[in-house]
């Protein structure tokens, strides 16, 4: 091992160890605070682009198993961790979480107070951040180094993380299909689809570049809009597609990005968060009932939409859902004059509980309703 330092942008510097990769490696420091679950988060696409720190302080104890992938690659990054395990302790484990980060070409930090570094950026904001080891650089030509990196803020990276070509998850053999639904993939999660079918919904996974004609040649009974990374101020052609969606009074269902998308469809703007929400307990108000949902998320944006009153659009009246208990940032939307609805966080929640999984059954009623409507 050799020194390695983490650098953001803002000049601080901490030093520790070189761990997976060596080499210097750029992204946008993001810290998560769940205690398991670095699997699913390093095969997240949402992290494209993205250097995670994890707060806990103990992380790669139960390895890597291909069966919780939530896609085919590992999309950080960076990786920063205070103790990686020495060893794995799971019978389910396949290889180590080192062997896997070095087969993906992921440079990684070991040795740092990642909870110093997480106070930082909560009272500093989302900065950019480089990973250097094993070579030589001054502390000011890091610095300079992780100030020409790209930020987050004007990236458009839907294009990296979806599929090429359209794939279908099908419902299982043993249940009955109910409806077809076109997924627009903005760099969804293998969890998310396969949630869907387990309720009887064969999901048709379209790439971010599927125009209307090709996702209406399907005859879906809905469209879901899901997780991803970027800014969603750069995604106009997807904004624009969801309107004539809404428009058509197509079953919508958004979740993360697909919120933010969503919102923007609806008219309202889009807002970088100062550190974002990232993590698997994040409390969530559902100002329907009143229930407080613990909730798994990974979002740097939120829709400005008022909360305390409905809100007109074009599309019809409708009103804030849901609400972050932490700071007030709109959790959720609802339109109440057609068939569209989303949340900021994940329902699928690998990993993560399990508070929100209702979500899928919600979108399935709504179907439902709508396919009543129709052969009325």
């Amino acid at each position: 091992m050799s020194k390695a330092f983490l650098v953001l942008d803002d000049g601080a510097i901490y030093e520790g160890e070189s761990w997976a990769c060596l080499g210097e490696t750029f992204g946008e420091a993001v810290f998560t605070t769940g205690m398991t679950g670095y699997q699913e988060t390093l095969t997240d696409p949402s992290y494209h682009k993205q250097v995670v720190i994890m707060t806990a302080p103990h992380i790669g104890n139960t390895g890597m198993n291909h069966e919780d992938e939530e896609s085919k690659k590992i999309w950080v990054s960076g990786f920063v961790v205070r103790n990686p395990s020495p060893r794995v302790s799971n019978w389910r484990s396949e290889t180590s979480l080192e062997d896997s980060l070095i087969d993906a070409g992921v440079v990684g930090i070991q040795g740092v107070d990642t909870r110093a570094i997480t106070r930082h950026l909560r009272s500093r904001g989302a900065m950019r951040v480089g990973i250097f080891s094993g070579e030589s650089l001054s502390r000011e030509e890091m610095v300079i180094k992780v100030r020409q990196a790209p930020l987050m803020t004007g990236a458009f990276l839907a294009d990296d993380v979806s599929t090429q070509v359209k794939y279908i998850v099908p419902v299982p053999d043993e249940l009955q299909k109910k409806f077809t639904v076109a997924a627009i993939d903005l760099g969804i999660k293998s969890a998310t689809p396969r949630l869907m079918s387990l309720r009887g919904i064969e999901v048709h996974v379209f790439p971010v570049s599927a125009t209307k004609e090709e996702i209406m040649a399907i005859n879906p009974d809905g469209v879901f809009l899901s997780n991803g990374p970027g800014d969603p101020a750069t995604m106009d052609a997807i904004v624009d597609l969801v309107r004539e969606f809404l428009l058509d009074s197509m079953p919508i269902f958004g979740i993360c990005f697909g919120h933010q998308i969503l919102g923007r469809a609806l008219g309202f703007e889009t807002y970088k968060l100062p550190f974002g929400h990232r993590g698997i307990n994040q409390p969530v108000k559902n100002l329907r009932d009143g229930t407080v949902e613990i909730t798994s998320h990974n979002h740097g944006f939120a829709v400005a939409a008022p909360v305390d009153a409905n809100f007109t659009t074009v599309f019809g009246a409708g009103f804030v859902s849901h609400i972050n208990l932490n700071d007030g940032v709109v959790e959720g939307l609802e339109l109440l004059e057609r068939p569209a609805f989303s949340v900021q966080y994940h329902p699928e929640s690998a990993a993560g509980p399990h508070d929100a999984a209702y979500l899928f059954d919600r979108f399935a009623e709504m179907m439902t309703k709508a396919k009543a409507v129709h052969n009325a």
